[in-house]
């Protein structure tokens, strides 16, 4: 048990809330998010990444316990597996800015892969990259479907922005354009 978790459910149980009831569970995670805050900004503001999107996939992962363990092996607040760990470089799964971070570059990677199709990005956190690619999609795991449920329940906008290139065509017209491959430069 960590020195937060004692404190926040001594201030539960001074606004009333009983230890086991889902207003002392909201406040310690409510608490736990703004504990986080600063680091999920940090990530979200290097990988290029909502910060809203980062806390729906702690929130769903782990509800903000850094020492959360799954049955499968996955770990912290962002239920890294071991693999996965291994390859974003963090050492210690339990220090919530490693496991942030390196749920965040994972998520980023993920993006890219399915050029940010949030179902897709989310079906690969959660079900992996081999799941997704055997079926051409999403799992059919009950689970699986359900955590994409629960995160965008959370967080329902596009993940990554398109971005746009303001060109101009082979007669000087202006195009814009998600595609820049498509248009014929004026290379004058």
């Amino acid at each position: 048990m960590t020195a937060q978790k004692p404190a926040l459910l001594a201030l539960a149980l001074l606004l009333g809330a009983g230890p086991f009831s889902a207003s002392a569970t909201a406040a310690s995670a409510a608490d736990l998010q703004r504990l986080y805050d600063p680091i999920v900004q940090r990530m979200a503001r290097d990988h290029g990444i909502p910060a809203g999107f980062i806390h729906a996939v702690i929130r769903a992962e782990s509800n903000y316990d850094q020492f959360a363990l799954s049955e499968k092996g996955a770990m912290g607040l962002m239920q890294l597996m071991p693999d996965t760990a291994v390859q974003y470089g963090v050492r210690n799964v339990f220090d919530p800015a490693q496991n942030i971070e390196g749920g965040t570059k994972y998520l980023k990677d993920l993006m890219r892969l399915y050029n940010g199709k949030t179902d897709l990005v989310l079906a690969a956190y959660n079900a992996g990259q081999e799941a997704v690619r055997k079926y051409g999609s999403i799992p059919p795991y009950p689970e699986t479907r359900e955590y994409i449920r629960r995160v965008r329940a959370s967080y329902d906008k596009p993940i990554m922005r398109p971005r746009v290139y303001k060109l101009y065509d082979e007669s000087g017209k202006l195009v814009l354009t998600n595609d820049p491959g498509s248009v014929r430069l004026n290379r004058n």
